[in-house]
């Protein structure tokens, strides 16, 4: 059985993805804040007759993700493909946004990326795999007061590009899927201020399907990239 990880498995895209993969026949890592959360997508996904195991990460903390990824590997399951999927957003003018929320935002978005790409990738190489990183539009926009957010997302990007160069020996491939707004709870965040038609965006299913596309790409081949835009556009 082909086996997928996944951050930020607990709720919006990460837990459709998580649905959408069980269904399919894949076993799972789950990883997430939010142990209930996972305690309870688990139970469910079980009824898929896969294996399902889970650990409780906050990816803002730094210090506590390599040794909890470490346990979470030693399930004995190794993933064939690691989705990057977890992330935060933060609205306001650039050069007044606290200094701790840049470095929350940017150990979210793209050092935690990195972190679990340094201690799952290692894991992979043996067997080779897919790494795909979730990005966004607005790393290749500039929109007012989303600046932190745009320059966390190119990063990611440049990030990925590295990886499947550096990568590529080890017969680790790497991928991003470049997303338009997707209606998730990121727009109920207290750190983000919008008042976008929601009805307008992308749905989790539609992001989720597309990871899972990209998820299925022949080790023969790449697709570098996917974007998925809703069809009235940027908003």
């Amino acid at each position: 059985m082909p086996t997928a990880l996944i951050t930020g498995a607990s709720k919006g895209i990460g837990r459709e993805a998580a649905r959408l993969f069980a269904q399919s026949g894949w076993d799972l890592l789950l990883i997430s804040r939010d142990a209930v959360a996972l305690k309870a997508l688990t139970a469910d996904l079980n009824n898929f007759g896969i294996k399902v195991f889970y650990q409780a990460i906050d990816l803002s903390e730094p210090n506590q993700i390599f040794s909890k990824i470490h346990f979470l590997m030693q399930k004995g399951l190794c993933p064939s493909v690691l989705i990057n999927n977890a992330g935060v957003a933060w609205t306001g003018d650039l050069l007044k946004m606290p200094l701790e929320r840049w470095q929350w935002l940017f150990q979210m978005n793209l050092t935690s990326v990195y972190q679990v790409c340094t201690a799952v990738v290692p894991y992979m190489r043996k067997e080779g795999g897919l790494v795909i990183n979730v990005s966004s539009h607005a790393a290749r926009n500039a929109f007012p007061q989303w600046g932190a957010y745009c320059i966390s997302k190119a990063a990611v990007d440049s990030f990925t590009k590295c990886l499947a160069i550096e990568e590529r020996q080890n017969s680790i491939r790497a991928c991003t899927l470049t997303l338009g707004a997707v209606n998730t709870s990121l727009w109920d965040s207290e750190t983000v201020q919008s008042d976008f038609d929601r009805s307008s965006m992308l749905s989790v299913e539609e992001a989720a399907q597309a990871i899972y596309y990209l998820a299925n790409q022949p080790s023969s081949q790449i697709v570098e990239d996917i974007t998925l835009m809703p069809a009235k556009g940027a908003f």
